[in-house]
């Protein structure tokens, strides 16, 4: 049937948006005046301002830090000429698990730096006093001098070699650790291995020199391990290979073996908390990851050491406070609050604001024209302007804003040709079953037609006909919702391909076109077996109209490994593993390569005419691809002009 014509007042109303699109338009007033309160250049001008005045009070604070930062430095200087005090009593708590003997160590390290030292446990109690003053308790200053932990040395007075700091016990590792290297804990290796490893470095180091005339050293680490130093070089190992490897150097001996397993245990504990993988520890500090996401340097790190302490805790003395009495120095700051120097801090803060003031004006008004023109770009699309374009000048975000508003406005004009031609494809679908239906009825009515079983057969047709399109677009609507509710159950492939064979037998046996179907019994696929049918009826059924008498429609399942995408798979998905496929090949025109990517589309055919010749509401195959796409799977076509098409379901097992 016919569609009608547009009424006259349709005609008028195209007319005059014409002319109102081809009229030169008017700026809208709010887009052209905007308030400075509201305005972006204004409020980019009051952050600047902000930052810079934040910039100035900052500079002012730290300035006025700056005699408590010269404090801290003398002190500092002064703790490092008695360096020593600290580094020992360190090396003490590094050997002994508690303070009872630590006096006699106190009173000479006293009568050595010239001072008096007094250490005291964390709730006050003294532990040791090199000076004690009868009659007089001991008040100790606001802040100590020191924290003596070996678990967490400190990095401004650990100046002695054996402060380093290892990563795993037995070796030396990376300076930021803060355990000290002189806590073997279990890790001590016993004479007899000592002097063995010491046999093997040794030949380590002479053939480094023989064969890469390197000069090498063997260095006993606290726990009785060696290792072979190369000067200039961390790894003597990435210069010389072979016999000078000294692969045994970095396995663990019988004595380190279960504490480093501890030691493993508690890092890959740690690590799952982290939800990371593992790792696999080595003697020589390094480590090898295992699983996915593979853990990074930083989280092994921070685990490492919190392990490395806990397991460590036991074997050293609990943490002390240590006071040193240099009275004798005085702190000298190195910068003058004076006048002058007020005023410089005052000038260059002035400085600071106008030149942020100027750079962000600047930038604020090349930032701001852009935004101007996608405002007005904007304006015009929400008027119904859907042809609003604005330009894209360079790459910055900006650009890319406009870029997207293009691509946007783009996308909705489609879209809205795209729903006018739906909405006529409907009217269209409808039409001709509604009007046959009222005409049946009015000559019912009018006496010119009896209600005999002929005539009422004729109306069910057409009711039918009306059902099963409203039916699609419910079906349609409800998968792209994606309220479409699947009954999952084990299908025989097979079974189902040759039951469609048959119900479709009775639609292609009028047309000479024949049906056959090749599977294999043994195939399976979870899928609704309701919906699963429909797919291939739907796809057999634009097979069998497509087809010209004497043709043959052919319909094939197989089991496929994917590893890559799909050509023309409108779904966009990816397909990787075990899937069946599900062939449905005819030998019928064909589809031009330009037509392929909109064979999936609402209402489309590729008989262009409206003569409903080929029969079919044109949503079969979009319902298809919404149904595989509920399954999980997706809905491909290959075509060739004059030999015919093959549509291929996939579906995952």
């Amino acid at each position: 049937m016919d569609e009608a014509g547009p009424p006259a007042f349709a005609v008028r109303l195209r007319g005059v948006l014409r002319a109102r699109l081809v009229r030169p338009r008017r700026l809208d007033p709010r887009i052209s005046v905007v308030p400075l309160r509201r305005s972006l250049l204004m409020r980019l001008l009051a952050a600047s301002a902000l930052v810079s005045v934040c910039s100035v009070i900052v500079t002012a604070w730290v300035v006025s830090q700056t005699t408590a930062v010269a404090l801290g430095g003398e002190q500092g200087q002064a703790l490092a000429d008695e360096a020593h005090v600290y580094d020992s009593l360190v090396g003490y708590a590094a050997t002994h698990t508690s303070w009872s003997e630590v006096q006699s160590t106190v009173e000479r390290l006293g009568r050595q730096a010239g001072h008096r030292v007094v250490l005291t446990a964390e709730d006050g109690r003294i532990l040791a006093d090199s000076a004690p003053e009868r009659g007089h308790v001991f008040q100790p200053p606001p802040k100590a001098t020191a924290v003596v932990n070996p678990l967490s040395v400190s990095a401004q007075l650990a100046t002695a070699p054996g402060a380093d700091g290892v990563q795993v016990p037995g070796t030396a590792g990376s300076a930021a650790s803060v355990i000290d290297s002189r806590v073997v804990g279990p890790f001590e290796l016993s004479a007899q291995e000592t002097r063995r490893l010491r046999v093997l470095a040794g030949r380590v180091a002479r053939c480094v020199h023989e064969v890469a005339g390197v000069q090498a050293r063997v260095q006993l680490l606290p726990s009785g391990r060696p290792r072979v130093i190369v000067p200039g070089v961390d790894d003597y190992g990435s210069i010389v290979t072979g016999p000078c490897a000294g692969s045994i150097l970095n396995k663990p001996v019988a004595s380190e073996t279960k504490p480093l397993e501890n030691l493993n245990s508690l890092v890959n504990s740690c690590l799952r908390h982290l939800s990371t993988g593992t790792v696999t520890l080595e003697i020589t500090g390094g480590w090898t990851p295992h699983g996915t996401p593979a853990p990074s340097d930083d989280a092994v790190s921070s685990c490492l050491a919190t392990s490395r302490a806990q397991q460590l805790a036991p074997y050293v003395a609990p943490g002390a406070l240590l006071y040193v009495d240099s009275n004798s120095r005085t702190a000298k700051t190195f910068f003058d609050l004076s006048a002058a120097n007020r005023l410089r801090i005052a000038g260059w803060g002035a400085v600071v604001l106008v030149v942020t003031v100027i750079v962000t004006s600047l930038a604020g008004v090349r930032l701001a024209r852009p935004l101007r023109r996608l405002t007005v770009a904007a304006t015009r699309m929400e008027d119904g302007d859907l042809t609003a374009r604005v330009p894209v000048r360079g790459r910055d975000e900006v650009a890319r804003l406009a870029a997207a508003f293009n691509a946007m406005s783009e996308r909705r004009e489609k879209l809205e040709i795209l729903r006018r031609d739906m909405t006529n494809d409907i009217a269209h679908e409808l039409r001709t079953p509604v009007s046959n239906l009222r005409g049946w009825l009015e000559a019912v009515e009018d006496g010119l037609a009896r209600p005999d079983a002929d005539f009422v057969t004729s109306l069910l047709g057409q009711a039918l006909q009306l059902q099963h399109i409203i039916d699609d677009l419910r079906d349609l609507s409800a998968a792209e919702a994606g309220e479409l509710r699947l009954s999952r159950a084990p299908v025989r492939v097979a079974e189902l391909l040759l039951s469609v064979v048959t119900a479709g037998r009775a639609a292609a046996a009028p047309a000479g076109v024949s049906l056959r179907s090749e599977a294999d019994p043994t195939i399976m696929v979870l899928a609704d077996p309701v919906r699963l049918r429909q797919m291939v009826d739907n796809l057999v059924s634009n097979a069998i109209r497509h087809t010209p008498a004497g043709g043959t429609v052919t319909l094939r399942a197989d089991v496929e490994h994917h590893d890559g995408p799909d050509h023309h798979d409108t779904g966009r998905q990816r397909h990787e593993g075990r899937t069946v496929v599900i062939d449905v090949s005819d030998t019928g025109c064909g589809v031009e390569p330009a037509e392929l990517p909109h064979i999936f589309d609402r209402f489309w055919r590729a008989e262009k005419s409206r003569n409903r010749r080929s029969g079919g509401s044109g949503l079969g195959l979009a319902i298809v691809r919404r149904l595989a796409e509920a399954h999980g799977g997706s809905v491909t076509v290959t075509s060739t002009v004059g030999s015919g098409s093959t549509f291929t379901l996939n579906l995952p097992l």
